[in-house]
């Protein structure tokens, strides 16, 4: 075929109308702004690209009437297939998933097993460890059992193991570490007692034989006094002889020797010249200058102050005649001075030395400087001292002493036991049953306590209503409600229980409500039988309170209990307070 005969059949191009031209520009403009919209700036085959197209599809078809049934399977046949694609992607996926999990089984099934294996050689290990622990408690156990048992043959006093140990709680008390802990404290503080007692004590024997010799001394005193007032009598006499002699020597010894011994002894009165003698010859500093010394003392002192030799300062008060320089005008000299760095605090060496030589001269300390004493130990936390000045009477006990150790307690948990036992003492010296009675129920010491009440029978119901307030022990408020060695309770638990909810102490309340249920209705008959002291009426709001709180069972049983007593048999337990009270009134 020729070229001429087949550009003959050649088709030209269509002619594109304006409609048409715009439709496609819209589509195109379409096409770019959603491409931008979605960010797919770069050709790909993404989802968004799928989507933009298919709409553009969907509007050429709809745009193309003539050729819309053929685009319109030819459309439907590209989303098959496209969808079918998109299917087989998914299924791979997952099934390389299934591989890969496939694949590290075998890993992990040794690593499991490694670990069961390491596992199984630290249960042995704990194993051994708890054998050999095991071991070595049966061991402590066995000696601790024959060292209780020599200590039952050697001692007839036994301490109660089931109190706690003083400055350890109960949970610290159990707790293995803590008791190591603890152990080496009391050893170390063994090792500083013996310490103390090898440099600053003496045998007491050692003060027996001083004893002795002090006897001893005051012996050969008394002789050398008697001796000196014999020698100062001949003394006198000589002087007169003398006097006479060197009189008659000068005269024309007319007269005789004895006659002028004689005149002399006339004009003189003998007794008077030997009281004179023995004033001018006596040499005691203690007393002819006693004035003369005292100032010396209080001189000397201020200049040692002033000089900044404290320690000189304390030693000369201490040592000072008749104890002018230990008063409060001392101690506040020292108290003015402070602390000073790398030196021990000069007023609590001041306390320390007069406390000392107090008892040694048996003259106690006066209260006020025995409060200020303690208050200076306990701010220097030398509890120790405290405790050596209480235990060994160098002190003049008061009420406010006992507070300031009570207190001190309060805030030093740690010797807490120690402070309240001191308090103690104090309160018991100076005859404040109140007080000592509160120590001991801080101690936990309640069977002391009660004890105590039995012995001294001036404590009243506001007394241990304000004890139980201070102290709420449940053991505490159980002992007092009860009978105690066969005599009758010492308060009554309905206006106890009454008391503490009217204190706001409601925890402490439901607490004792509690302990009181566990025993059932015969336990509260026999309490409210054993009770005079609470009236119908108190027991009526007692049961009200166990109402509001819970305890109906308890509230049903005291109103149960409450009936009985009023003879009431036919009232129901639904029936009104008011209508109760009525019957039992009437």
């Amino acid at each position: 075929m020729s070229v001429q005969e087949i550009n003959k059949h050649a088709v030209l191009p269509p002619i594109i109308s304006r409609s048409d031209k715009e439709f496609l520009e819209r589509m195109q403009r379409y096409i770019i702004t959603e491409t931008q919209r979605v960010g797919c700036n770069e050709e790909g085959p993404a989802d968004e690209y799928y989507i933009i197209y298919r709409n553009v599809f969907d509007k050429v078809i709809e745009y193309v009437t003539a050729y819309k049934s053929i685009l319109t399977s030819i459309k439907k046949e590209y989303d098959a297939f496209i969808e079918t694609i998109k299917k087989d992607q998914r299924t791979a996926f997952s099934l390389h998933g299934k591989l890969k999990v496939l694949a590290g089984e075998p890993t992990a099934l040794i690593y499991h097993r490694k670990r069961i294996l390491q596992l199984q050689a630290k249960m042995k290990h704990i194993e051994n460890n708890s054998s050999k622990i095991q071991l070595q408690i049966d061991e402590i156990k066995q000696l601790r059992a024959e060292y209780d048992a020599k200590e039952v043959q050697s001692c007839t006093f036994c301490k109660d193991p089931s109190k706690p140990i003083p400055g350890m709680t109960l949970q610290e008390s159990v707790n293995l570490d803590a008791l190591t802990k603890y152990l080496k404290h009391l050893e170390d503080k063994y090792a500083e007692v013996e310490q103390l007692i090898s440099k600053k004590y003496v045998p007491a024997q050692r003060k027996a034989d001083l004893e002795e010799e002090v006897i001893v001394v005051l012996e050969r005193r008394d002789l050398a006094e008697n001796l000196n007032k014999e020698l100062q009598c001949r003394h006198q006499r000589l002087q007169i002889i003398s006097q006479a002699l060197t009189s008659w020597i000068k005269s024309d010894m007319s007269r005789s020797f004895q006659d002028m011994v004689e005149q002399i002894r006339k004009t003189k009165d003998f007794h008077d010249e030997q009281g004179i003698v023995e004033e001018i010859l006596e040499d005691d500093p203690g007393k002819a200058k006693e004035a003369e010394l005292l100032l010396y003392y209080v001189e000397r002192f201020n200049e040692l102050i002033s000089l900044g030799e404290y320690e000189k300062a304390v030693y000369f008060a201490v040592n000072s005649p008749r104890r002018i320089l230990q008063n409060v005008g001392t101690m506040n000299k020292f108290k003015a001075v402070g602390k000073i760095r790398g030196k021990l605090f000069p007023l609590l060496l001041f306390f320390e030395a007069i406390f000392s030589i107090s008892h040694a001269f048996r003259h106690p300390v006066d209260a006020e400087l025995t409060l200020e004493g303690i208050k200076c130990g306990l701010s220097e936390k030398r509890l120790d001292l405290v405790i050596n000045w209480v235990t060994q009477e160098r002190l003049t006990f008061s009420e406010e002493a006992g507070d300031v150790i009570f207190d001190y307690g309060e805030q030093d948990t740690y010797n807490k036991s120690k402070c309240l036992a001191l308090a103690q003492i104090i309160y018991s010296e100076c005859g404040l049953h109140k007080k000592v009675l509160l120590c001991l129920c801080k101690q936990g010491q309640i069977h002391g306590a009660m004890e105590y009440i039995q012995q001294f029978k001036d404590f009243t119901s506001d007394d241990l209503m304000q004890l139980i307030k201070l102290c709420p022990n449940i053991e505490l408020i159980q002992c007092l409600t009860k009978e105690w060695n066969g005599k009758p309770p010492s308060l009554s638990f309905g206006l106890a229980l009454l008391y503490l909810f009217s204190v706001d102490m409601k925890k402490v309340g439901i607490k004792l409500l509690q302990e009181i249920n566990k025993g059932g209705k015969d336990a509260i008959e026999h309490l409210m039988i054993n009770d005079p002291f609470c009236s119908l009426e108190k027991w009526q709001e007692v049961a009200n309170i166990c109402l509001q709180n819970g305890f109906d069972k308890l509230s049903n049983d005291i109103m149960s209990v409450l009936r009985s007593q009023a003879g009431v048999t036919e009232i129901s337990e639904e029936d009104d307070t008011v209508n109760l009270m009525q019957h039992v009134f009437w």
